[in-house]
Order: structure tokens, then C-alpha cells, then sequence
């Protein structure tokens, strides 16, 4: 493919700010001042904006959002750049959705106005997406002269909400007045229950609560409150490189750094064939699309059955599973270092296969200087897999089939490092030097835009036919420690990491029935033997 080049961390940054906009810039300006001068500039500075910005409030809904609460703890400085950067993701998402918005970033909220032809529903689901932010709601903006002007505007529009329920009123007021937020929760309190509407007034577990701020010279009225995912703004941290499998742990641990701040690239280790990569594409694409939209990045493909075949043949197969990771390691370092990227993210965790115990994952780390970032480390499986539903990404997840062609056969989880690296010795490393070489990267916008092929049929059989021949798949310990026995057949083994170069070599004029263990490593050679070509290929299951 043309590759197009995708910004690096320091000029996604300087995008994002550029994206907030010059009201943002200026607005954030007096924020510098300190939070009391801030305050006080406000609302004017809102309500002159949108004079001076030309924006007619009748033609759009307004949502306040409110930052992440590490962010309001920040120095100015690093407060100033982080809303910057928000402000600029905020439209930059809703831009990806063909949605024009209006955003004016303060010293401790955001206004976002949309326009009223985009549903709540659909604002809403957008924001609740958005890194940075902690919770948003919906909002109506008054001028007010008095105390008594915010009563007579925000009384009606309240005995709706509390006709027939128990309410509160809550206020939050910047500035300099003449009455104090509980003067006017209670004034409000008063006119709404003397009103006889609601069920009464009830201050610890109330079925409503109204939410008035107050600042500068106007006042908001909030409404349908919801939660954000919280964390950092997209591209305020450096950029990592996630090791993605598409299955459960990768997934959730690349949603963890982009909630906090990092854009995340993607690298996948394909050792089953083109379906394996289809699905891993589409489970990084839409980890992107629903949470780190605002920037792009890039989707590495690896291509690994080199690799995983000169580790079966050579290394001793209980040190296959820790030998395996060491040479991802290596080639996404090699990646990470040539992309400028500071950090690798995988999703492992203590104990939950046998080259995560502690003493593998030291050895593993061993490999390479880049530093190994594991969000996941002291997470539970159903935690995991209870996150992935939390996010999205479960059913991709449990689709992605089983990788059965490399798991070791009583694995080491007290791996000697002195005893890895002598295995070693006997790989070829001309072989992953080549697979890093042949490693391709794609734009991942561009991964949902492209159409997908049509897949090859794979037809499974359960029996033999007289001139099939049952083609062992497995790896070589595999099959001699549970040979396949299948009394009148004829039976080859021919292990999946030599099929691509030598089923051509076969008798082409007999079937083929592919079998290994769980069908799964059976079937992706089957769909890329029929992709090349080879019509005379079958799935047996036994």
C-alpha cells in the first residue's frame, strides 16, 4: 500500500491544541490568572463569545462538561494544555461523525453546543467516549440581573421534574453576589414545594435533584447528567504500542492506555493467515473508532509463521511459550524504536498462563531495553472479560478462535535465564529480521473503509473418502505425543508452519483432509491453501 504518513506524538499534540480553536485559547487565558480571577471572567467571557462568535442559541443544545478530576489538580500550565487538547478532541470526534460543533473551552468546564438536528441520545453517546472527561450534562444558559430572575426562570421549567417525587436543589456560584448558593437553594426549594407539585423535600436520598451553577452574570440550568470514561486527553501522554491478539486481555489493556491520554498503536503477530489478521483488525479498528477517534494511528502486521516455525523445529518445546514472547518482544521494539514509540503495552497478568508467572515475565523482559507496560498484571480472567463487555469488545473477543500451534507441552513457568538464551542459539534470527522487515502498517481509519473480500468455503467432513489423505497439521511433539490413528486411512503429517512451502509438493490429484486438535489451526490452513489457490483441501473432525 501508499503509505500515508500519520503525525508523530509532538505534532499530534500541537493538532489537537490547534483544533481547540482561538475563543478556546483566549478564554483559557484568564484562566491563567488564577481560579478567582477566572471565575469572574467567565460567564462573560461565554456569553460575549457567542456574540462575537455569531451564534445563534436557538440552533443548538448545550452540554457542560466537566474535566476528569486529576486534570483540575494540575498547574496551570499542564491544566491549560490538557484543556486545550480537549477541546480540540471533542470536535475533532464529533467532526469524524459529520457533526459540526461549536466548543468553548474555560478554566474548569467545556461548553459544547450541538446543533438541534443531532439527537441528545447521539451527543451524548459521543461525549460519554471522549477521554478527559468526567461527566457531562445538558444544559440551559440564562442572563440574570438578581436572585429573583433566577427563580422566575428556573422555577417553571422545574415542576415538571418534581411533580408527584421527592426533590433538592443544589447550587454551585462563582463570583461575587449578593446572596450565597444556599440562599438560593433554599429560595428555590421554597418556591418549587409551596408550589404543592411534588412529593416533598428530601435532602439525603431525594428522586430529583435540580443542579443550578451560577457564574458571572448568568446561570445554567442541568439536566440528564451522565458519566465520561474519566482519564487523560487523547495525545497528553506519549504514544505506546499494543500488542493486540484480539482476544480479551489485549483489547482491554489498549482501552486503558488510551483512556489515559496515550494514542495507541497497534501491533499483531499473524500466525494464522489472513483470517486470524481480518479478525484482529476489526476488533483494534473498533477500539479506535468508539474511544480514540480524535487522532490516527497506525495498525502494524507482523508476519510470524517463519518464526513460530524455526521455534518448533529448534527449541526445546517446554521453553516454546516464554522463547515465543522474547521474539515479539524483540520485533516490536525493533518497530517501537523505529516509530519514535517509548513503550510497549501487552495485556498480561500474573499467573493466568504459564509464561505470565513472574519469573517468565522477568525473563521475557530481559529481551530488550523498551520498557513493558501490563495494565492488566493483578486483574482476574472475569474481571477481564467483564471489562470487554463494559467496553465493547466481548463478542469480537470470544470469536477470535484459540491459537493452538504454539502452546508448549508441559511449558516452564521458572524459565532459567541463562538456559533461554542458549536455546536461542539455535534460532535463526535472519528469520525474524525478515518477518520485521516484511511487517506492514496501515492507516487504521482505513481499515473500516475498506470492503472485505469475499471469504473462501471451507467444507468439513467427518469421515474419509478412498482417495483422501488425512493431513496432520500439528506440531511435531504434538502429533508424536498423541499420535492420530484412523484405521484404513492414509495419514501424512505435515506440520502448519511448512504447509505454504511444501503442500504444493503433494500428490494434487488426491483430497486433503486438514485436522489438528481443536480445528481451529486446521481451518486457517485450509482458508489459505483454497485463497492460493488449492481446491482439493477439507476440514476432518474427529
Amino acid at each position: 500500500m501508499e503509505e500515508k504518513d500519520i503525525p508523530g506524538q509532538e505534532e499530534a499534540e500541537a493538532q489537537a491544541e490547534a483544533a481547540s480553536g482561538k475563543e478556546e485559547a483566549e478564554s483559557l487565558k484568564e484562566g491563567q490568572a488564577g481560579p478567582e480571577a477566572a471565575a469572574e471572567a467567565e460567564g462573560k467571557a461565554h456569553s460575549e463569545a457567542d456574540t462575537e462568535n455569531g451564534i445563534d442559541e436557538s440552533k443548538y443544545s448545550t452540554f457542560i462538561v466537566k474535566l476528569f478530576p486529576e486534570i483540575v489538580v494540575k498547574s496551570k500550565p499542564v491544566r491549560t494544555r490538557m484543556i486545550r487538547i480537549l477541546t480540540g478532541n471533542i470536535r475533532n470526534v464529533f467532526q469524524n461523525s459529520g457533526i459540526r460543533v461549536k466548543v468553548l473551552g474555560n478554566w474548569d468546564r467545556i461548553f459544547v453546543k450541538v446543533p438541534l438536528e443531532v439527537s441528545t441520545e447521539t451527543a451524548s453517546d459521543i461525549l460519554s467516549r471522549i477521554p478527559g472527561i468526567h461527566s457531562f450534562s445538558e444544559v440551559l444558559s440564562f442572563p440574570y440581573a438578581s436572585l429573583d430572575d433566577i427563580l422566575k426562570t428556573a422555577a417553571p421549567l422545574a415542576m415538571p421534574e418534581i411533580t408527584g417525587k421527592t426533590f433538592c436543589v443544589r447550587v454551585k456560584r462563582k463570583g461575587q453576589e449578593t446572596f450565597t448558593s444556599v440562599e438560593l437553594e433554599r429560595a428555590l426549594g421554597e418556591v418549587l414545594w409551596e408550589s404543592g407539585k411534588s412529593a416533598g423535600v428530601s435532602l439525603k436520598k431525594p428522586q430529583i435533584t435540580i443542579h443550578i451553577e451560577v457564574d458571572g452574570k448568568r446561570f445554567y440550568l442541568l439536566s440528564n447528567t451522565r458519566k465520561g470514561i474519566g482519564g487523560y486527553p487523547l495525545s497528553t501522554q506519549e504514544d505506546v504500542l499494543s500488542l493486540i491478539s484480539g482476544g480479551f486481555d489485549s483489547g482491554v489493556s489498549s482501552f486503558d492506555f488510551i483512556r489515559r491520554g496515550a494514542r495507541v498503536h497497534y501491533c499483531f503477530f499473524n500466525m494464522g493467515g489472513r483470517e486470524h489478521e481480518i479478525g484482529v483488525r476489526e476488533e483494534a479498528h473498533f477500539i479506535w473508532k468508539k474511544y480514540g477517534s480524535s487522532h490516527r494511528v497506525k495498525f502494524f502486521a507482523v508476519p510470524f509463521e517463519d518464526v513460530v516455525g524455526e521455534i518448533l523445529e529448534k527449541i526445546d518445546h517446554h521453553l516454546m511459550g516464554v522463547v515465543l514472547k522474547r521474539m515479539m518482544m524483540r520485533a516490536a521494539a525493533k518497530i517501537a524504536e523505529r516509530e519514535g514509540i517509548k513503550a510497549l503495552v501487552t495485556g498480561e497478568s500474573v499467573g493466568q498462563v504459564s509464561s505470565q508467572t513472574i519469573t517468565n515475565l522477568s525473563v521475557i523482559d530481559r529481551v530488550t531495553p523498551v520498557l513493558i507496560l501490563r495494565p492488566l498484571i493483578t486483574m482476574d480472567k472475569q474481571d477481564i472479560i467483564d471489562k470487554c463487555r463494559e467496553i465493547g469488545t466481548e463478542d469480537l473477543a470470544a470469536a477470535m478462535p484459540e491459537y493452538c500451534g504454539v502452546i508448549s507441552q508441559k511449558p516452564t513457568i521458572h524459565a532459567d535465564l541463562g538456559r533461554i538464551e542458549e536455546e536461542e542459539k539455535k534460532f535463526d534470527f535472519s528469520i525474524l529480521d525478515k518477518a520485521v522487515e516484511d511487517s506492514r502498517w496501515t492507516d487504521i481509519k482505513e481499515i473500516g473503509e475498506a470492503p472485505k473480500g469475499a471469504e473462501p468455503e471451507v467444507e468439513y467432513v467427518t469421515a474419509v473418502g478412498a482417495s483422501d489423505v488425512v493431513l496432520d497439521v500439528r506440531a511435531p511433539d504434538e502429533a508424536e505425543e498423541n499420535p492420530l490413528k484412523l484405521d484404513g486411512a492414509e495419514i501424512k503429517e505435515l506440520p502448519f508452519y511448512k504447509i505454504a512451502t511444501e503442500f504444493g509438493n503433494l500428490d494434487q490429484t488426491k483430497t486433503y483432509l486438514l485436522y489438528c486438535r481443536n480445528g481451529v489451526m486446521s481451518r486457517l490452513q485450509a482458508l489459505i491453501l483454497k485463497e492460493r489457490g488449492f481446491k482439493n483441501v477439507k476440514v476432518i473432525r474427529i
